[in-house]
């Protein structure tokens, strides 16, 4: 069996329906369900024995104990994190408390089962824990993408509590051993992301008629990587990583916020057209830049790709088509996952931005 955290997300959701389609080896899913997680993403599993369900908290160390112990996992695979830029430059603090605080108590619990392993146990145990591009900072146009070598080089709160993370692990393998692995990941998208995020909110908020809210100039450059490509690429690290390294994953797909929305304006109009025949561009406006925005980040995924043989098999073109049908597939899943607590957010948020 292998735990993972945060397996009810965006990501995580992802990565579990992946596993279990591809091999029989049982998950335990352990998932806080903050506004992120949703249960619903994992309905096609719910009466899936292979799968396990947990409610809880990385933080909860007695819960984590008792999981390990009666589990008995071989490996642990942390996607748990509070993961929006926005909601961090909010309220930092529990980007503080799950993204660090958790991931130090995932990892003593972690390091206290391994230590009650038996040697070939331990050789064989693995705790990956799946990062961002963000600890990296911001890279002006032309500068080369990050390696694995790059500084970190945080500027939001988000950013920030995922590098000391990212630190805590390095930390626990150089002092005390414990086999863990390290992902850094470029902008994931895909089905059942949650609709505060670029892609998602773009095309829901097109659907329905409203702004298409964009950010500054909209020239913000980004790495794309959909996200089962992502899934990939982190059971080829569980699976053949050295123990200690980082690998880098991306997407090789740097594209602009203006583009990608204008992409998904053209599905929009190829797929679902306006009555009056004009375009969903028609509804884009730029409001005023959030704080610290970062201009550009860039993956160089050559590591992954020489080391472990990965390279993603989507496109942007062809990942960006895939996720807009899934979303004009399940509009239940749309409608059930925008909760007051979501209308709340989305409200407030684009409130206190001023149109530019």
């Amino acid at each position: 069996m292998i735990i993972v955290t945060g397996g009810a997300g965006f990501i995580g959701a992802n990565f579990v329906l992946d596993w279990l389609a591809l091999n029989d080896e049982p998950v335990l899913n352990l998932d806080k369900l903050t506004y992120a997680g949703n249960l619903e993403n994992l309905a096609s599993i719910e009466q899936d024995a292979r799968h396990v369900f947990v409610h809880g908290d990385i933080a909860d160390a007695p819960l984590l104990a008792h999981l390990f112990a009666q589990h008995r996992p071989r490996a642990v695979v942390n996607f748990a994190a509070e993961s929006h830029v926005d909601r961090s430059i909010k309220g930092p603090e529990a980007f503080v408390q799950t993204n660090v605080v958790g991931t130090l108590h995932l990892l003593e619990a972690s390091r206290a089962y391994w230590s009650s392993l038996e040697k070939e146990e331990q050789q064989a145990f693995r705790f990956l824990h799946v990062s961002t591009d963000e600890v990296y900072g911001s890279l002006e146009p032309g500068e080369p993408a990050f390696t694995e070598q790059h500084p970190f080089e945080p500027n939001s709160p988000y950013s920030a509590s995922k590098a000391a993370s990212d630190h805590l692990v390095r930390a626990w393998h150089h002092t005390y051993g414990l086999p863990v692995l390290t992902t850094n990941c470029s902008n994931n998208y895909g089905p059942y992301h949650f609709p505060e995020k670029l892609i998602p909110l773009m095309i829901i908020n097109a659907l329905a008629g409203k702004p298409l809210p964009i950010y500054g100039d909209g020239q913000q450059i980004r790495d794309w990587l959909y996200v089962r490509d992502h899934c990939s690429a982190i059971r080829q690290v569980l699976e053949r990583g050295s123990v200690g390294e980082t690998y880098n994953i991306g997407g090789w797909n740097e594209q602009t916020n203006l583009d990608i929305v204008g992409q998904i304006c053209g599905l929009l109009d190829e797929w679902r057209p306006l009555p009056d025949g004009r375009s969903y561009r028609q509804q884009i406006v730029f409001v005023k830049d959030r704080p610290g925005h970062d201009r550009r980040y860039a993956i160089d995924a050559r590591k992954l790709e020489h080391e472990l043989g990965w390279k993603p098999a989507e496109t942007f073109a062809s990942g960006l088509r895939k996720t807009v049908a899934w979303y004009l597939e399940h509009p239940d899943w749309v409608a059930n996952v925008q909760s007051g607590a979501y209308r709340t957010w989305m409200q407030t948020q684009y409130a206190e931005t001023a149109l530019a």
